[in-house]
């Protein structure tokens, strides 16, 4: 192919240069009307700081104290586990699994594959968690993705704890904000009746992606929630656009955008790369595939991503497995083709969001992503909590189970750092 063709691709300066006049347009009322709300919590500098003073360990278990909660013992109990070292070190792990044959295995962290586990709705399935993991001798994971109501788990505590409770164990987690598609932003669309509605995409239409960024910054800089799920392109161009600001927000894209393809990967990226900051860092710090992306499309999109800088920013999230019910056609297991691209493609997330096939489908109550939007209230009307809880712990042992089918191929995971990687 002529490589004249090819040089017509190439993006004008002068075009470069008219989308920089509209951003600095003082009349634009998009950027207006964003750094209207940035200047209602104090301008870059200043949330910054009040995010930093949030998320101190010290200040959020004094909250916690302070409404006489009871997971301020629950969380003692985890920060003295932790501090005693009680939880299995990887090298410990490896022994367990590996026996004598560990030390003729040499394991490359370079390709460390994350241990990712959704959704830990509430605290109670977290402690449940890290009580067994301790007794069991299991991992937790190193990354958790949160779908609960903010204003809900707000008020009984939850978010303080699971907050306070990420930072003892050193794992990265994703909050969803209230202000969502399914929040009632679009008034023309309902449930299940309405459903091709949402084809064009989860909507955030009209003036949401404002109270998106509004709502973003209050969590931030009350509790130093620094991550949120992010499903719409217009929150997720206001996501780059505060971080080019000097507001230290992350985000990850949710699996609903829909990226199932290398040049709508190619998109995303190419958006986050001239959005970045100075040092080439963006706020896009986590990128759910879609389920139906296949190996060599994660690998083309390793290689845009390596191309675009964006290899130690942007980690690939891949659904290993899903929940039984609500989303996708059963049996979804993609551990199998976890393994064989574990060792290629760097920084990548393998996220669970339901139990072993075999445990699902012979579960009375079989986990359903529909749930994760019920109130609490609505569970405990229903007497859905242990259900529930159970779904949860179906998905901790399939994080155990994927990494003991990584650490027998000498393979690596990232697991809860401050909790596993140590050295004894």
């Amino acid at each position: 192919m002529s490589i004249d063709i090819r040089r017509k691709l190439a993006i004008e300066d002068k075009r470069l240069d008219e989308i920089n006049a509209f951003l600095l347009n003082s009349e634009n009322k998009l950027i207006n009307d964003l750094l209207a709300v940035v200047e209602k919590y104090g301008g870059p500098e200043e949330i910054n700081r009040k995010a930093r003073e949030a998320s101190k360990i010290e200040n959020l278990m004094a909250r916690l104290k302070k409404k006489n909660s009871s997971y301020f013992k629950d969380l003692e109990w985890l920060r003295d586990q932790r501090d005693k070292g009680t939880f299995i070190t990887v090298d410990e792990y490896r022994k367990k699994i590996l026996g004598d044959k560990v030390k003729e295995m040499e394991f490359n962290e370079d390709f460390a594959i994350t241990l990712e586990i959704s959704a830990c709705q509430y605290f109670s399935f977290f402690m449940k968690q890290a009580r067994q993991a301790v007794e069991n001798g299991e991992l937790m994971p190193g990354r958790f993705i949160r779908v609960r109501g903010m204003k809900e788990q707000e008020e009984d505590g939850d978010l303080l704890a699971m907050t306070a409770a990420m930072q003892i164990i050193g794992a990265s987690w994703c909050e969803t904000l209230d202000t969502r598609g399914t929040d009632g932003s679009n008034i023309h669309l309902g449930g299940p009746e309405t459903i091709t509605g949402y084809f064009g995409g989860v909507g955030q239409p009209n003036d949401h992606p404002i109270r998106w960024v509004d709502e973003l910054l209050y969590y931030y800089t009350n509790y130093g929630v620094k991550q949120v799920l992010n499903i719409n392109p217009g929150t997720i161009l206001l996501g780059y656009l505060l971080h080019k600001l000097g507001i230290d927000i992350e985000f990850k894209i949710s699996v609903y955008m829909g990226n199932d393809n290398p040049y709508a990967v190619f998109w995303t990226l190419m958006a986050a790369r001239l959005f970045s900051r100075e040092d080439g860092s963006t706020s896009l710090i986590g990128f759910n595939f879609s389920n139906s992306v296949n190996n060599a499309t994660i690998e083309i999109s390793s290689d845009i991503r390596r191309y675009l800088g964006l290899d130690e920013f942007v980690r690939f999230e891949h659904h290993i497995f899903e929940t039984w019910k609500s989303i996708v056609i059963q049996p979804y297991d993609r551990r199998d083709e976890l393994l064989e691209i574990a060792s290629k493609v760097k920084n990548i997330s393998a996220k669970h969001e339901g139990g072993e096939i075999a445990v699902e489908e012979k579960r009375e109550h079989p986990s359903d992503i529909l749930e994760y939007f019920l109130p609490k209230a609505d569970i405990d009307e229903k007497g859905l909590m242990p259900a529930l809880t159970q779904n949860y712990m179906d998905k901790h042992e399939t994080v155990n189970n994927t990494a003991r089918a990584l650490t027998e191929r000498g393979l690596t995971f990232i697991a809860a750092p401050k909790l596993h990687h140590r050295r004894v």
